[in-house]
């Protein structure tokens, strides 16, 4: 019988000896909570460079852009969710279109989409989280995250992205996409903690009560968004100008969304702290870049999405607690429901916030 991680490494190996690289030195990266692989190659010769290994087989397929939502959710969680199935030629065409309007995206040295393998620019390991624990000022770091989403708000979103191994749809990040991600809360959060119990008439009511926002948030979708921009997502490169200082990866999931959706996945990081002063002074910084028409309306979008998104979240790090049996999850829940509780206090989210009070005690929101 064959092993399928000795056949995974053999085409790893073909494919470096294949583009010239037989010879580089491997060294793993750490996992995260994909279902990528990533190793640093050091060649006799030259920079460093980045080996990425996705089997797109291993998940289920992405959503054709003509799928109704019926069949969407017949196909499984990426077409509903929208997301790219792990395909590298989705990651190569959003990489050519961040470096196509001036952004810094890893380039793509080597391609064999089929096989799910890409060699990659390395741009080393200089974290925003990284350097920022390291003493580094977080200041200049999260406004320039800024000026690099203002370059990418400004420039065309087209249907579709051309990279090294073809066109891929750049699809809306719409009204199922968005309550698929919320109903994660209402489907992983039971099965976490069993005391909190949510019958047909709750689940009815948390649809209506998030219908607005996903309504407004579909109808503003007008912009590439990564989708997962935060300080782990994001490389600092001094040694580059302007909003070409912010390395970008792991954007191979990017959409049409709305212009909020990457600012508060920045600026309410589930992973670590972001004053509320930053998060402010960062927000006006955005707007002085990128001036709204309605800037009450945006922020309203803002936290309205923001809090779908925390929900989203919290669903997913239930989801790897309890499933994929990764209890370090759980030390990031509290940061989310932070979050969530004080957005639920803006305008807009009123009956959500009447929802979780009916429903989700106190004691169970941090």
């Amino acid at each position: 019988m064959s092993d399928p991680l000795i056949e995974r490494e053999a085409r790893r190996v073909a494919f470096l000896a294949e583009v010239g690289l037989a010879d580089a030195v491997r060294a793993p990266l750490p996992g995260d909570a994909s279902t990528r692989r990533y190793e640093r190659l050091t060649p006799p010769s030259g920079d460093p460079l980045m080996l990425m290994d996705q089997v797109a087989a291993a998940e289920s397929p992405p959503a054709d852009p003509s799928w109704s939502p019926e069949r969407r959710k017949a196909e499984g969680w990426n077409a509903i969710a929208r997301l790219s199935a792990g395909r590298i030629e989705a990651f190569a065409a959003v990489a050519a279109h961040l470096r196509d309007v001036g952004l810094s995206a890893p380039a793509v040295v080597a391609l064999d989409a089929p096989a799910g393998l890409a060699v990659l620019e390395d741009f080393g390991d200089a974290l925003f989280a990284r350097v920022i624990e390291a003493g580094q000022d977080e200041r200049p770091l999260y406004l320039a995250a800024v000026e690099a989403l203002a370059v990418l708000h400004a420039a065309p979103t087209p249907p579709k992205l051309n990279g090294a191994a073809g066109p891929w749809p750049l699809q809306t990040y719409d009204a199922t996409a968005l309550q698929g991600g919320a109903d994660l809360f209402v489907e992983w959060l039971p099965k976490l903690r069993p005391d909190l119990r949510l019958d047909a008439a709750a689940l009815d009511d948390w649809h209506a009560a998030w219908a607005p926002i996903v309504a407004a948030g579909e109808a503003g979708a007008s912009v590439v968004a990564h989708r997962d921009y935060h300080a782990e997502n994001l490389i600092w490169l001094p040694e580059r100008d302007g909003p070409a200082r912010v390395g970008m990866i792991d954007f191979q999931d990017a959409v049409r969304a709305h212009p909020s959706w990457d600012l508060h996945s920045l600026l309410q990081d589930a992973r670590r702290d972001v004053a509320p002063a930053l998060e402010a002074e960062a927000l006006d910084h955005y707007f002085s870049l990128a001036p709204v028409d309605d800037r009450a309306g945006f922020l309203r979008a803002y936290a309205g999405l923001a809090a779908l998104n925390e929900a989203r979240i919290l669903g997913i790090f239930a989801r790897l607690i309890v499933r994929d049996g990764k209890p370090r999850y759980a030390a990031f829940m509290p940061r989310m429901w932070a979050h969530l509780n004080a957005n639920l206090a803006k305008p807009g989210l009123e009956d959500v916030a009447r929802w979780f009070d009916r429903h989700v005690p106190p004691e169970l929101r941090q």
